[in-house]
């Protein structure tokens, strides 16, 4: 793999311990700032509805500029929303400043994807997915459970000043890893734009652009609020809270490690595999929840499997938009952050329902994963979207089949 792509990576571990350290802080923001947990998780939709509309946005305007000059703005931006989020007085504040957190994060991941798939040969598109993503892996290994300790020791402020500083170096990279040239002739022009929005009237496309949101919004309902079914179910002390978003965290790089292997040449194996595994190990974990052994167990199990089925659908997107070189990354990354804001908002309407019983009332997310992965599970298997192996079978079946 390149070595420009490893700096990417390091800029996505900045960005990803952001997006996800919020999974261990929400109890301590919510009491810091007087609202309840369930609102406070939707600080985690707001970004990913930043980052929706941030995606298509941020990497249309970037399109006339280079990707090392677009790619340095957003970085700096994102500093600064995370300077301004760590001086928030106020729930309002800390809200507004992810949503701008979210818009930098949208416009870096979109030129990111794409920077990358260009970096390599047409059939390495997966392994390079798979480099760029085990940024926010290593993010769950270390990143965010490094914020769980710092907000638990010295308040949730720190987590985010912290990662203020953490982009610095991933701004340096970028600065000496990523080639300096110029965007290419005619890519800002309006018609080539046209063009390139035109490819989500491909239905196939939009068909593998659901399957990834149906499985980012299981993945994150329930890694948002894993917190209060460590510490409330469990019945765990609240330094476990770090200890199982590692879990979830080798996991999630394990399985980013496989798809890396698997998603150029063989995604429908990945969905029929690990589809049916992932459904299966929401409802036990909600069942075994409250044995502690058995959630540490089946948190890292889950944490693979979500991400070995993400990875995988992402670069189906990066196939599917060929015909979109500089969009198809930004395809990709609203396609995800449609489930990450959906996921959380499900999964906050069941915190505390007595429905549930008693107990149970931090169970709800799991069971909405189940039903998400479920749900894309009915769609995806009978339709045999991701069935082609490669951009060879690809081209094949498009000179056959009408989009």
């Amino acid at each position: 793999m390149p070595l420009p792509l490893y700096s990417l990576a390091l800029a996505v571990f900045a960005m990803g311990t952001s997006e996800f350290m919020l999974a261990g802080l929400l109890p301590d923001i919510a009491s810091d700032l007087g609202v309840t947990v369930g609102t406070a998780g939707t600080l985690t939709s707001a970004f990913a509805i930043g980052m929706i509309v941030g995606a298509p946005l941020m990497a249309g305007l970037a399109r006339d500029r280079s990707p090392r000059s677009g790619l340095l703005g957003f970085v700096l931006v994102f500093v600064a929303a995370h300077v301004a989020g760590a001086a928030a007085s106020g729930f309002p504040v800390l809200f507004a400043a992810r949503i701008v957190a979210a818009l930098a994060n949208a416009g870096f991941l979109a030129v990111a994807v794409s920077t990358a798939a260009a970096l390599v040969p047409e059939n390495r598109k997966g392994r390079a997915v798979a480099v760029l993503l085990s940024g926010t892996t290593v993010a769950t290994v270390a990143g965010v459970p490094g914020g769980a300790v710092l907000g638990t020791l010295l308040g949730w402020r720190v987590t985010f000043w912290a990662v203020a500083v953490l982009c610095v170096p991933a701004a340096v990279g970028i600065l000496r890893g990523i080639p300096a040239r110029s965007a290419q002739a005619g890519e800002a022009d309006g018609r080539v734009l046209r063009s390139e929005l035109a490819q989500l009237g491909n239905r196939r496309l939009i068909l593998v652009m659901l399957l990834g949101a149906l499985v980012n919004a299981a993945t994150f309902a329930s890694f948002t609020f894993l917190a209060p079914i460590v510490t409330g179910t469990a019945g765990l002390d609240p330094l476990w809270i770090p200890v199982v978003l590692v879990l979830f965290g080798v996991g999630s790089f394990v399985g980013v490690a496989i798809a890396g292997r698997l998603s150029d040449r063989h995604p429908g194996l990945v969905l029929a595999i690990g589809g049916p595994l992932l459904l299966i190990g929401w409802p036990a974990l909600a069942v075994t929840a409250g044995e502690p052994v058995v959630l540490l167990i089946l948190v890292f199990v889950q944490g693979a499997l979500s991400f070995a089925l993400g990875s995988t659908l992402i670069t189906r997107v990066l196939y599917e938009a060929a015909g979109a070189p500089t969009m198809a990354g930004s395809y990709a990354t609203a396609a995800l952050n449609v489930g990450a804001a959906a996921g959380p908002l499900l999964a906050a309407a069941t915190l505390g329902t007595a429905a549930l019983g008693k107990g149970a009332a931090d169970l709800g997310p799991l069971w909405v994963s189940a039903l998400l992965v479920a749900i894309a599970l009915l769609i995806g298997l009978p339709s045999g979207v991701v069935r082609r192996h490669g951009p060879r079978e690809r081209g094949a079946e498009q000179r056959t089949e009408p989009n």
